[in-house]
């Protein structure tokens, strides 16, 4: 891995040539987020790094997932007869969702203030939100958790699925028409989460176990508003954009193959986690549930990253993610039969090696941007 070349040559050099183009339709954010930030930015000092911004935003959201690890580790403090999480974490996960929503919101608008915009900040920004896809999800799901009143794991596990792949249509989109359409439903989720979390500390869990209408529960309205969105809203707009794309005769890549190779490596890591599960002799995503989903989250952040290398760069994606050869190995040997503790050791394995080679590529490739932009040199060795 230490020898490994995260980025080529030619993908160095497609940075130079890159410029970002975007487009935002999204009422909430035209009309009511915009302008919000457009005041907030002014309160940051210019020598404030974009980049900065953008990683305390995401500390955020790590630190989010992590409180709510602490006070609802299995995912069962929501249910009837368990000790709850305290009124005030709902209240300070909620504040800091927000906040880390409107920084997110803010460097971009910081980079143009203070002329400092470059595809690294880009990159980096792109990059941590496909990580924080899984932390996301994740903090979310204590607001039901699972049990007789809440939502399964395995549901759930499906519903970050769900999330995850809006989350690379978005990317996919660039990839083949060379325009980020961004999604509307991060700025509806994010404000609604925010405001849920607050309401959680107002009413208590209890509130969510009554029905929302009729006999449809909340956790319902909670799992039918992910997949809606997904299937209504963001799918459809994808391969509209697409299509019009196809139509224009602007698509950067003329084969189907080509098009929808960016897509394998997420394929193939929804097919094998999937296939653990199914298969597991203890059980896995019962047992350990939030590292599970992590490992999942993380695996699918790293091919995200390399996709969006290669969009910026205007280069050939990966077909395959080498991160998966272990992945299958893994399951490989889960299916022949193992102790559960044994099959607890490989998630907890394979998580942390997981975690180690994707912070390990990010600092690669800010490296190898940074050497080739301010032409470092490595000293000569006598």
């Amino acid at each position: 891995m230490a020898g490994y070349e995260y980025v080529s040559p030619e993908q160095l050099a497609g940075f130079d040539k890159y410029k970002y183009s975007a487009v935002d339709t999204n009422p909430l954010s035209l009309y009511v987020m915009h302008p919000f930030w457009n005041t907030i930015v002014k309160v940051f000092p210019t020598w404030l790094a974009p980049n900065l911004i953008t990683f305390s935003g995401f500390l955020l959201v790590v630190f989010n997932f992590l409180l709510m690890a602490y006070f609802d580790p299995d995912f069962y403090a929501s249910a009837p007869g368990h000790k709850h999480v305290p009124d005030w974490v709902w209240i300070v996960v909620g504040i800091l969702n927000f906040v880390a929503y409107t920084l997110d919101g803010v460097d971009g608008k910081q980079a143009r203030r203070t002329n400092s915009s470059t595809p690294l900040g880009e990159l980096f920004d792109h990059g941590l939100d496909s990580w924080s896809c899984v932390y996301f999800v994740v903090t979310v799901y204590s607001i039901f958790g699972r049990g007789s009143t809440g939502v399964s794991v395995f549901v759930l596990y499906l519903l970050l699925w769900v999330v995850l792949f809006s989350f690379i249509l978005s990317h996919w989109e660039k990839y083949n028409t060379g325009i980020l359409f961004l999604p509307w439903g991060y700025d509806i989720s994010q404000v609604t989460i925010s405001f849920v979390y607050i309401v959680t500390a107002v009413v208590g869990v209890e509130a969510w176990y009554e029905p929302f209408l009729f006999n449809f529960l909340y956790r319902d309205l909670f799992t039918s508003m992910i997949i809606g969105c997904a299937l209504c809203v963001t799918l459809p707009m994808s391969l509209l954009n697409f299509f019009r794309s196809y139509k224009n005769n602007t698509l950067k890549h003329n084969s189907i193959y080509e098009a929808v190779v960016p897509l394998f490596s997420p394929c193939l890591l929804f097919i094998l986690s999937t296939a653990w599960i199914l298969w597991s002799p203890s059980d896995i995503l019962e047992l350990h549930p939030r590292v599970f989903y992590f490992m999942v989250g993380t695996a699918f952040a790293n091919s995200t990253c390399q996709l969006i290398v290669c969009q910026m760069s205007s280069t050939r994606c990966p077909t395959l993610n080498w991160l998966l050869v272990p992945l299958f190995l893994v399951v490989l040997v889960v299916n022949l039969g193992v102790a559960s503790y044994v099959e607890s050791i490989l998630l907890y394995t394979l998580t942390t090696a997981f975690t180690l080679a994707h912070i390990h590529y990010g600092v690669r490739v800010v490296k190898l941007y940074l050497s080739k932009r301010f032409k470092i040199k490595k000293p000569k060795r006598f």
